[in-house]
């Protein structure tokens, strides 16, 4: 009895330091903060099995001012914004904080907070490239490879003000821009001597310069900018102590211990310190120091559609350019299912339900980014790995469809080519093969037809196609948004459409040239 007391007592006594507390705990509201951590160090990363990074204690310090606790969204970089306005159940998210630049398009319908960061743009090299690329002037020169010459490729994350800089009247078409959704994948491809330099944010730099293999900061800093946090539009109260959090934070230099923990701290930080007092948002001059902003080639409707157009050009090429491939390997894929010796129908079994189960991004990505590291011989071209991996994939399909349509003949029309003399590959070239290519015109249409629409997959492997192109210009034209989706919708309607009227009138055609021979 006297050791059950005294364990009531040791409940009551921990209860009475700490039930309290924790209760109090519960009750603050989370301040729901939208990000993407496949960004990146030194945003935010993932450190054995917690989130770390400059935004993430940002984001804590931020929650305790305002009386409540962190809670962390993931979402899609670009995507981060459209998160504001959905209910908390639904992914909604209270701000989003995740290295994103004032902007004058994202200012109009999400209200940003005072700056907490000044940024500039920063060009990263592999140390061998330096002599090359030794500065910004650099990148409007054509290099020689293999006796031709090309232009610089450049690697910047889709959507971002480096995007945006690179599209403008400085560089405009004189250098190859490559997009994509991650900047490590960026910086790996500069590691790996396949791209010729990255322009990123300044913090993205500092940090895989110190952190990665061969990179180097070529020529100085440009273009600065704030990052600020994006707020609904009709949350002034939240916008208005962020905007005390982030000041007091400024002037008790609490952000500046938290900056330079991630080796983030410079000069351009003084700057902070002059916004607290300053009204804002300032005008829109292009970046923090005045200067006219570098824009792209116009942001008019037609110039956009143009953009499109052109975009659905590659759309086009990369279908055309992998389907008959596909259509190739998965007939013989289909004739070795059916008519060859057991043991090598299993591989081939093998081969078509593994690329019929795994996605078409991975395998993309083995293409892509996985095959290089086998052996250099294996490296491709983002448009040459765009075909392969859509004809791989697509390959698998295609040999069910023509397996069904070997399957449907009947064997007696083997049998009787072969009793007149015929050698086997002479009757399936001349009686087996052309029957069934008549009975799968359907299913292989709308294969080529869905073809279309799963290029947009090889955006990830810094190929700028139609859905790439519409998102891209989604980011920086937010006033035209639903006349920039019907036209990308009617160029996929324009590309397919033709393909559906040619397979009704193949099926006809086909169809009665088959009755008539039977006749």
């Amino acid at each position: 009895m006297t050791v059950k007391r005294y364990w009531l007592f040791a409940l009551a006594a921990a209860w009475s330091w700490s039930g309290p507390a924790a209760l109090a705990q519960e009750k603050k509201p989370p301040l729901r903060w939208g990000t993407d951590p496949t960004g990146g160090a030194p945003y935010v990363y993932k450190e054995g099995d917690k989130f770390v990074g400059f935004e993430v204690e940002l984001a804590e310090y931020l929650a305790e001012q305002l009386g409540r606790t962190s809670q962390m969204v993931r979402g899609d970089w670009d995507k981060l914004p459209e998160l504001l306005g959905k209910p908390a159940y639904e992914d909604g998210i209270d701000i989003v904080l995740n290295g994103y630049e004032l902007r004058e398009d994202l200012e109009k319908s999400y209200p940003s907070t005072v700056p907490y960061y000044v940024y500039k743009l920063g060009l990263v090299v592999h140390k061998d490239s330096v002599g090359r690329i030794s500065g910004w002037s650099d990148l409007r020169r054509e290099r020689e490879e293999g006796g031709t010459r090309r232009k610089i490729s450049v690697g910047v994350l889709g959507g971002s003000v480096a995007h945006e800089y690179l599209k403008g009247k400085e560089f405009g078409n004189a250098l190859d821009l490559r997009i994509n959704p991650d900047v490590a994948t960026v910086i790996g491809l500069v590691e790996q001597k396949r791209l010729d330099a990255t322009v990123q944010d300044l913090p993205a730099c500092l940090y895989y310069v110190r952190h990665g293999k061969d990179l180097v900061l070529a020529d100085e800093p440009r273009n600065p900018g704030f990052y600020v946090i994006l707020t609904r539009k009709g949350d002034e109260e939240l916008r208005a102590r962020l905007n005390a959090a982030i000041k007091r934070g400024i002037r008790d230099g609490t952000l500046k211990r938290i900056y330079e923990k991630y080796g983030l701290w410079n000069a351009d930080q003084e700057r902070l310190l002059y916004w607290t007092e300053q009204p804002w948002p300032p005008p829109f001059t292009g970046n923090e120091e005045g200067e006219e902003a570098e824009t792209g080639p116009g942001t008019h409707l037609g110039t956009l559609v143009g953009e499109l157009v052109r975009a659905a050009g590659v759309t086009i090429f990369l279908s055309v350019a992998s389907f008959p491939l596909a259509m190739l390997i998965g007939l013989v894929v289909a004739l070795g299912r059916v008519y060859s010796p057991g043991w090598l129908r299993i591989p081939l079994g093998l081969y078509v339900e593994f690329l019929r189960g795994t996605p078409l991004l991975l395998q993309l990505y083995f293409v892509f980014y996985l095959l290089p590291q086998l052996h250099p011989v294996l490296t491709f071209s983002p448009l040459v790995a765009g075909i392969l991996g859509l004809a791989i994939n697509y390959s698998a399909y295609e040999a069910e469809n023509y397996r069904a349509g070997l399957l449907a003949i009947p064997k007696g029309q083997m049998e009787a080519a072969l009793a007149l003399g015929m050698k086997p590959l002479t009757a399936l070239q001349v009686v087996i093969v052309p029957q069934a290519v008549r009975i799968v015109i359907p299913p292989v249409t709308n294969d080529f037809i869905a073809l279309f629409k799963d290029t947009s997959v090889c955006s990830v492997i810094l190929i700028t196609e139609l859905t790439r192109k519409y998102n891209e210009l989604y980011n920086f034209n937010r006033d035209y948004v639903i006349e920039l989706a019907f036209v990308t919708a009617g160029l996929y309607l324009v590309m397919s459409y033709p393909l559906a009227l040619l397979a009704g009138y193949l099926e006809r055609r086909l169809g009665t040239h088959a009755t008539g021979g039977q006749r």
